[in-house]
């Protein structure tokens, strides 16, 4: 018999959809940094063996859209809803569960439609037993169909146990993909997103969330790869930011970003690092389309 479905993770921001996501992947494929709203793109990660396949799903954060672009990530929680055999609700010990009513209210109705889901208690060494226990049954009365696994993805606690829960829930089926894929997404989009990590790393405000990287070039030698990406922004202003005295600052951003690429690709890599204006990109449904943010 073997087993194969699609795991989607869904929840607000900030609560740890993509630590988890890596820790049931067993793979570093998501952007795990303090800031919130991390997670632009619906990202996939694969999890083989030999009579079942996971097929995961991170998304980013559901939010109240303020421009174009985070109408769109919001576009990529909610189509998670739709193609899901089990559901990973994931909250935090410290999370407002009255933060997007409505997003929750279609899980609910998921969960009564026979959808499998699972709500997940994440951070859980950051409170008491008696909180715990409170909110255990806070959220079984909030959904009395879901089965509930307090975790913390950050200290692997509870995540075995979890990983065993969503493989006996999968349906009998054949494999969606080759056994030896891992993800939907390129190895220049993981360059994208590790150049990205970088920046919410290094920088404050707004400027994380007013850029978009795009690789340019991709060049593979024998014992070397060469990258060119441009880092786009909204304003001549966050330029000067970005690069820094003396182009300091983007110097900083590109030597941490090539050690990681270099883990990542596990060969020696060679970046060269670019700064653009793109006015208003996150605005701009032309711009999104050709930056990757598009369901179609």
């Amino acid at each position: 018999m073997h087993r194969s479905g699609f795991v989607n993770i869904v929840g607000n921001p900030n609560v740890g959809k993509s630590t988890l996501m890596n820790a049931l992947v067993g793979e570093r494929l998501s952007i795990i940094t303090s800031k919130a709203q991390t997670t632009r793109h619906r990202i996939m990660g694969i999890v083989n063996g030999e009579d079942f396949q996971m097929v995961y799903s991170d998304t980013p954060g559901v939010l109240s859209p303020n421009y174009r672009l985070q109408e769109k990530m919001l576009e990529f929680s909610r189509s998670a809803l739709v193609d899901a055999d089990v559901l990973l609700y994931v909250t935090e010990v410290q999370d407002n569960p009255e933060r997007n009513a409505d997003f929750l209210e279609k899980v609910k109705k998921m969960a009564a439609a026979g959808t499998r889901v699972f709500l997940i208690i994440n951070k859980i060494d950051l409170t008491t037993q008696d909180t715990l226990e409170r909110l255990v049954e806070f959220w079984h009365a909030q959904l009395p169909e879901a089965e509930i696994f307090p975790i913390s993805a950050q200290e692997r606690f509870g995540v075995a146990q979890l990983f065993d829960a969503i493989k006996e829930a999968l349906p009998e089926g054949p494999a969606f993909f080759p056994k030896d894929q891992l993800t939907d997404k390129s190895e220049r989009f993981f360059v994208n997103e590790i150049i990205r990590e970088k920046i919410l790393q290094n920088y404050d405000k707004e400027i994380p969330y007013s850029v978009e990287v795009e690789v340019e070039s991709f060049h593979e030698e024998e014992t070397i790869v060469r990258i060119s990406a441009v880092i786009y922004c909204e304003r001549d202003s966050q330029k000067g930011i970005l690069i820094g005295k003396a182009g300091s600052a983007l110097k900083r951003v590109g030597s941490q970003a090539r050690k990681d690429i270099e883990d990542f690709l596990q060969k020696q890599v060679f970046l060269q690092l670019f700064v653009k204006v793109d006015r208003d990109w996150r605005s701009n449904t032309g711009r999104l389309k050709h930056y990757g943010y598009d369901l179609t």
